[in-house]
């Protein structure tokens, strides 16, 4: 039986375990990427572990996040991780210089290598045929040592495209339809590969914003095929050498199958709060907007910025909407310039911002009080916008700039005759703004300011925990929520002591100050606690305010292997019933540890204050048992090395 094109990467990256869907694997990195937000930690952790250099094909170090320079914090952060990465080994990509997911897409991405990102949307990297996947900044720390990333081998859902995009729908609809149909929870342990009549009708830039927001679903990863699509991308990017073909052999299978007809599709867009609450624009055409931001690492392409050039091109944007847009790298910027379009937008009155992610990690153009704003992001959880009570809709660049026109949600198609914008023959080539790594770099100072704290650690599990609960969550609780981002925070984020003072701010303002009142405790959750960012102070934070562990009817991936490599043990519920038994304040008691966890059988939690008891999974391999057991992953590596 012929493997698929998952099966194929993985197993020329296997270093252990089986391939056996559910089992765990440990799989060797070729490539990471980080960005400021995470990157920073993830480099103290690298620093602690003692290597001299990375170990990785290539690893990058972006800067994207958090430019807005309010304060010396952030200019700081900058310095701190372009020395770092000049001693360690590590390319630097200026502030400036565009997303992450968008530059490495152009300038770095491989063909059937593996890439790990501190950053949840490094799936993106899939369309050009990578097997990326985010991760915490930990783990990513642990590749660059050379150590192999364990997951657990993800079931393969094959997507079967036939047919063509009809005028005025995109790439952003494709991924919409697909959301709209599984949520997102449907992806969780699988993997999205791509293929079909229907993939070769699909450019580079569109299939990587599929695979860059396959991340809502909460799959491992995306991926299509490497194909002549694949290769006139790559040679317009002054990259053919690096180009190989790849995909699933004829005889290939899948554990499931989707069928999407492409042809089938219309122009779609999710409504507050969640990206899978997905309908047809023409059902909420007419809705007032009053606010456009077009960019992100999903839809800031050299050819999403063309469409919605063209489509403004000699018009004004109506005078009660508020648009903004961000290209995603210098070089869609420069090249936007150099056409005209970019006079275009600026005549039609659209606010040009840096090649960053800006508004879509709450950095900047927040929407007014209770306003509609329609985003081409790929999240549009409540607040994160930066504005508590704003209506943030997903869309396509096509759509959005529709919106801007009409001051109203406007289905695309009503605009006549559709644009039409081909790649180039030859990107514009200028890697001045990515530094290599030094020459000497045992010369190199590594700068650190003030902002930059010791990483804060725990030792190894206790024997017996017994603590209050000190909140109680629902369903779908964010990353966004356990550790908010936005202009005021996410300076903090090399300060853990300053940055565990907003952990549940937006959920309850006192959680800090009751955690470290009650030296730690619990956490309750329901269905996929930690869905979103791959932002593991999510787990650091908690992990300095005492968590000890988190209970909840399910966990989304990247927050579930965060909370493991901080030492904050993630609990399931046997019964989901048993969550309604439990109310905040309740005292709940853990005893047998670690032993209980390296039994793979259910044990008992005493709720103390209740006077009852409740059954609890952990699903953890001997590997994730023996982490938690040595207090996280840092102490773990240190433990055990990096083989």
């Amino acid at each position: 039986m012929g493997l698929n094109l998952v099966q194929k990467i993985i197993k020329a990256h296997l270093v252990s375990g089986e391939m056996v869907p559910g089992s765990e694997i440990g799989i060797r990195i070729d490539q990471t990427l980080t960005q400021d937000a995470t990157g920073t930690m993830a480099y103290l952790q690298f620093e602690a572990m003692g290597i001299p250099r990375v170990r990785t094909k290539r690893s990058v170090s972006y800067v994207d996040h958090n430019m807005l320079q309010t304060g010396f914090e952030n200019a700081d952060d900058h310095r701190f991780l372009q020395t770092i990465a000049a001693k360690y080994g590590i390319y630097f990509s200026r502030p400036g210089n565009g997303i992450c997911h968008q530059v490495n897409l152009e300038r770095f991405a491989v063909p059937g290598e593996t890439l790990l990102g501190s950053d949840s949307h490094t799936p993106t990297g899939g369309g050009i045929g990578m097997l990326a996947i985010g991760a915490g900044g930990l783990d990513v720390a642990v590749a660059m040592g050379g150590g192999p990333f364990y997951l657990n081998m993800p079931k393969v859902l094959g997507v079967h495209l036939t047919g063509q995009l009809p005028p005025w729908v995109s790439a952003k609809d494709v991924i919409l339809e697909i959301l709209r149909r599984l949520t997102v929870k449907g992806g969780v342990g699988k993997v999205l590969e791509y293929y079909g009549p229907g993939v070769a009708s699909l450019s580079v830039p569109e299939r990587a914003t599929i695979t860059n927001m396959g991340a809502e679903l909460g799959a491992t990863t995306s991926i299509f095929p490497s194909d002549d699509v694949t290769r006139a991308f790559m040679k317009a990017q002054g990259r053919e050498d690096e180009w190989e073909p790849l995909a699933a052999d004829p005889d290939a299978t899948y554990d499931e199958v989707l069928e999407i007809d492409l042809s089938q599709l219309v122009p779609l867009i999710a409504k507050p709060h969640s990206p899978d609450n997905v309908v047809p624009v023409t059902e909420v055409a007419g809705t007032p907007v009053q606010q456009v931001v077009i960019g992100s690492c999903t839809n800031s392409s050299f050819v999403d910025l063309m469409r919605v050039a063209q489509i403004l091109k000699g018009k004004t944007v109506h005078s009660d909407v508020s648009v903004s847009l961000a290209p995603g790298s210098r070089q869609v910027l420069e090249m936007i310039a150099r056409t005209g379009a970019l006079a275009d937008l600026v005549s039609a009155g659209v606010r040009i911002l840096e090649s960053g992610c800006g508004p879509c990690i709450g950095m900047g153009q927040a929407p007014a009080s209770g306003a509609v704003s329609v985003r081409t992001f790929n999240r549009n959880f409540e607040g994160r916008s930066g504005t508590a009570d704003a209506k943030v809709y997903l869309a396509s660049a096509e759509t959005a700039a529709a919106c801007a026109l009409t001051g109203k949600i406007t289905d695309p198609r009503t605009l006549g005759e559709p644009v039409r914008v081909d790649l180039p023959e030859r990107f514009i080539i200028d890697d001045r703004m990515v530094i290599p790594p030094a020459a000497r770099p045992e010369e190199v100072e590594v700068i650190r300011g003030p902002n930059i704290k010791p990483l804060p650690t725990r030792g190894p599990l206790e024997t017996e925990i017994k603590a209050t609960v000190l909140l109680k969550v629902g369903d779908n609780i964010t990353t966004d929520h356990i550790m908010p981002a936005g202009a005021k925070i996410l300076p903090l984020r090399s300060n853990i002591p300053a940055m565990a003072e907003y952990v549940f701010s937006r959920v309850d303002p006192d959680f800090p100050a009751r955690a470290k009142e009650r030296g730690g405790g619990f956490v309750v959750g329901g269905e996929n606690y930690g869905q979103g960012s791959s932002r593991e102070h999510a787990a650091l934070a908690p992990m300095y305010l005492g968590v000890r562990a988190v209970i909840a009817k399910s966990f989304a991936r990247i927050h579930r292997a965060n909370l493991i490599n901080f030492g904050i043990m993630p609990l399931v519920f046997a019964n989901p019933a048993d969550y309604d038994a439990i109310d905040r304040d309740d005292e709940l008691w853990i005893s047998g540890l670690p032993e209980v966890l390296f039994r793979n059988e259910p044990f008992a939690v005493q709720n103390v204050t209740k006077k009852t008891s409740f059954l609890v999974r952990h699903n953890l391999t001997a590997r994730e048992a023996q982490v938690l057991a040595a207090g996280g992953l840092l102490n773990y590596t240190r433990q055990h090395g990096q083989g």
